[in-house]
C-alpha cells in the first residue's frame, strides 16, 4: 500500500511538471519578437515559490521562482533606461522576497508592480509613478460622484458599452443556440432601454444589467471543454463542460471569488489582472482609483477601476473562451483544495495572465 502511495506521487508530481513545462512553451510561442531599439511593451510575469527582485551594483535582478521540478530558474538583469525593461511586473500568489531598494528603484524607473492572490484577487498594485493625481480629474471624479443625475449617466453609459461588448462576444465566440440568441435578444433589448427611459437610481441600472448578464451566462452553459489524460489524472464530472457562473462553494455569489470550476477560475484571474493593469493605467493618467462613480467606495477598495472594467468585462470573456476552445487540459492544470475551492497551477496562470494582456 506504501508502495503504491508512492508511485501515485510521482506519477501526480511528473504529471504536474509536464503540464508546468508545457505552459511554460505555449507561453514562449505565444510572445512577440521585440525589434531592436524597440521598448519593451511587455510586462513581466512571475509566479512559484522563491521569487526575488534585489538590487545588484545598481541594477535591478529578478529571479523567477520554481513550479516543478526539475526547473531551471530563469534570471533577468535590468539596467537604468534598458529598453528590454519591462513596463509594469506582474506577481502571481507564490512567495519570494523584494527589498526597499527594488520599490525605489521601480519607482525612479517608472515600473509598477501588481500581486495577484491565488484566488483572483488583486492583492496589491504600486505605481511606478506614485499616486500623482490630476487636481481637476479628481474633482471632475468628485463632481460626477456628488451629482445624482450625472452620475446615473455614467452609469447608464457603462453598461451599455458593457451590453454591446456582450453582443460581440456572445455572436463570435460562442455556437449559435437559442439560449444564445436570447442572451443576445436580452442585451439589445436592455441596451435599448438604458437609452430610451428614465433612471431614477442606480439600482435601475443594475437590475437590467443583472437580467442580462444571467442570460449571458446562460448561453455558456453546455460549453465543452477538452481534458487529456483522464485515466491518469481524473475530473469532476461537472467540469466536462460549463454549468453555471456560481461557485457551488459559496452560492449563488456573482462575484464567484471562490470558483469551483476551472472556467470561473480562469475568468477569476483574468478579470483580475486587468484590474491590475486598469488601476495602473488610472493612476498614471491622475485619477485617484478610490473614488467610484458607478461603484460605491469601500475602504481599500478601487472603486473607480471598478468602474473602468465594466465595458472590458466581456472582452476578458472573449479571450479567455477563444484560449479555452482552442486548447486541451489535464487535470493537473488544477488544484481542487479541501473545500472544493479550485485553484490554477501556477504556470497556467501565468498563461491566462499573458494572455489577458496581450
Amino acid at each position: 500500500m506504501l508502495h503504491q502511495a508512492n508511485f501515485t506521487d510521482f506519477d501526480n508530481a511528473s504529471e504536474w511538471a509536464e503540464r508546468g513545462q508545457h505552459w511554460l512553451q505555449e507561453i514562449a510561442k505565444s510572445g512577440r519578437t521585440r525589434k531592436r531599439r524597440e521598448r519593451n511593451s511587455t510586462p513581466l510575469i512571475l509566479c512559484g515559490h522563491g521569487v526575488s527582485l534585489r538590487i545588484e551594483k545598481g541594477a535591478l535582478v529578478i529571479r523567477d521562482g520554481f513550479t516543478h521540478y526539475p526547473q531551471k530558474q530563469v534570471c533577468h538583469r535590468f539596467f537604468r533606461g534598458d529598453l528590454a525593461l519591462p513596463p509594469r511586473i506582474l506577481l502571481l500568489d507564490g512567495s519570494g522576497t523584494l527589498s526597499f531598494d527594488v520599490l525605489s528603484w521601480l519607482a525612479e524607473q517608472n515600473v509598477a508592480l501588481a500581486r495577484v492572490k491565488w484566488n483572483g484577487e488583486v492583492a496589491t498594485v504600486a505605481s511606478g509613478s506614485g499616486n500623482a493625481a490630476d487636481r481637476e480629474k479628481v474633482q471632475w471624479q468628485v463632481d460626477i460622484r456628488d451629482d445624482l443625475a450625472r452620475r446615473i449617466t455614467f452609469g447608464v453609459d457603462l453598461i451599455r458599452q458593457k451590453l454591446t461588448n456582450s453582443i460581440a462576444t456572445l455572436e463570435q465566440h460562442l455556437p449559435a443556440s437559442k439560449a444564445g440568441d436570447l442572451a443576445i435578444a436580452k442585451a439589445r433589448l436592455g441596451a435599448d432601454r438604458l437609452a430610451v427611459e428614465t433612471h431614477f437610481d442606480l439600482n435601475d441600472i443594475r437590475a437590467i444589467e443583472g437580467e442580462c448578464a444571467a442570460a449571458y451566462f446562460a448561453a455558456w452553459k453546455n460549453l465543452p471543454i477538452r481534458w487529456i489524460g483522464t485515466s491518469r489524472h481524473p475530473v469532476p464530472e461537472d467540469w466536462l463542460t460549463f454549468t453555471s457562473r456560481s461557485s457551488l462553494t459559496s452560492g449563488r455569489n456573482p462575484k464567484n471569488r471562490l470558483a469551483s470550476h476551472p472556467v470561473n477560475a480562469m475568468l477569476n484571474y483574468a478579470y483580475a489582472v486587468k484590474l491590475a493593469q486598469l488601476q495602473i493605467q488610472a493612476i498614471a493618467d491622475g485619477y485617484d482609483p478610490t473614488v467610484g462613480i458607478m461603484h460605491n467606495r469601500h475602504q481599500g477598495s478601487p472603486a473607480f477601476v471598478l468602474d473602468l472594467i465594466e465595458p472590458e468585462r466581456p472582452k476578458v470573456d472573449a479571450t479567455v473562451l477563444a484560449f479555452i476552445q482552442s486548447r486541451s487540459f489535464s487535470g493537473a492544470d488544477f488544484i481542487i483544495r479541501s473545500d472544493g475551492v479550485c485553484r490554477l497551477s501556477p504556470q497556467l496562470a501565468r498563461m491566462i495572465a499573458a494572455i489577458t494582456h496581450a
